[in-house]
């Protein structure tokens, strides 16, 4: 599902070179779920952006479904990332002055849909995360388990094939972290979507199908 060759990042300004990842060759099954661990600063967040393309390495290359990516134009790349791939962030990103059910609604705006089908798809959304009695509230009025269960509806509203996450329990006690696992591992076995996730929490990564370690911007494991 996903196959990154020999990948590089370097950022560069006028008086230094940094390389943020060196070497990175990775393949994703279809129906996976990777760990992603190491050190703040190593890396992860860097590869997980370019495995969602939202970032593009200085070298390499990177396939999802057996397309490459980097030949695609801006155009092609923003439907292909809103049609396959759905994000959740360890802050959430959710829009304050939106109710619950507009948020999740945000990444169909995108697509040939009705406003009546939005409302049905998000809904559903919101109902595999155990929200559809919070549709109408606003994110200020949930707890941080809530509002990362609206981001979770958020990314897989679209029905995508790949969910990326970065540090999805990162804000949350053990209790909420655990219950936020659930859900993931739930949309891994019953609907066999493909993730990656971004982890500090050895716990949870030690739940998913394998693991992988970075530091200093090199695959360790």
């Amino acid at each position: 599902m996903i196959r990154l060759q020999n990948i590089e990042k370097v950022y560069r300004t006028d008086t230094i070179q940094t390389l943020a990842l060196n070497s990175i060759n990775l393949e994703v099954e279809k129906g996976e779920f990777l760990s992603i661990m190491g050190p703040s600063g190593c890396g992860k967040s860097t590869l997980l952006n370019i495995i969602g393309l939202l970032d593009m390495p200085s070298k390499g290359s990177i396939s999802i479904d057996e397309q490459a990516t980097h030949k695609f134009s801006d155009k092609k790349l923003a439907q292909f990332r809103n049609k396959k791939l759905g994000f959740i962030f360890q802050s959430y990103h959710l829009i304050n002055d939106l109710q619950v059910l507009d948020n999740v609604e945000l990444p169909l705006l995108y697509r040939d849909s009705t406003a009546k089908e939005r409302k049905q798809l998000a809904t559903e959304a919101l109902e595999k995360v155990g929200l559809s009695n919070r549709i109408k509230h606003f994110p200020s009025q949930l707890s941080g388990g809530q509002r990362q269960r609206v981001a979770i509806a958020r990314a897989i509203v679209g029905r995508p094939e790949i969910i990326l996450a970065d540090e999805p329990t990162g804000n949350l006690d053990s209790a909420m972290g655990n219950e936020i696992m659930e859900i993931l591992l739930q949309l891994n076995r019953n609907e066999g979507t493909t993730i990656v996730m971004v982890t500090h929490d050895e716990n949870m990564a030690q739940k998913t199908h394998r693991l992988v370690r970075l530091f200093d911007g090199s695959q360790v494991q």
